[in-house]
């Protein structure tokens, strides 16, 4: 019958849903964030450096005031 399929798709849910949730609490535990810039693209690491060159820590939005005016 139909209902057979559930305890499958139970498991499969749960197996697909444990990675993020680890994530989010690992990057909590570690980096004192629940986020983490995305950096698969070549711009998107330059735009991490340079944040971080300029205001010491990327995960914290800083707007023009940080930048020194030379």
């Amino acid at each position: 019958m139909w209902f057979e399929i559930i305890p499958s798709f139970a498991i499969i849910t749960v197996t697909l849903a444990i990675p993020p949730v680890v994530k989010h609490f690992g990057h909590l535990l570690i980096f004192g964030n629940a986020t983490i810039r995305d950096k698969t693209h070549v711009w998107e690491g330059f735009m991490f450096q340079r944040d971080e060159r300029l205001t010491g820590d990327p995960y914290k939005a800083k707007g023009l005031e940080a930048i020194p005016d030379e």
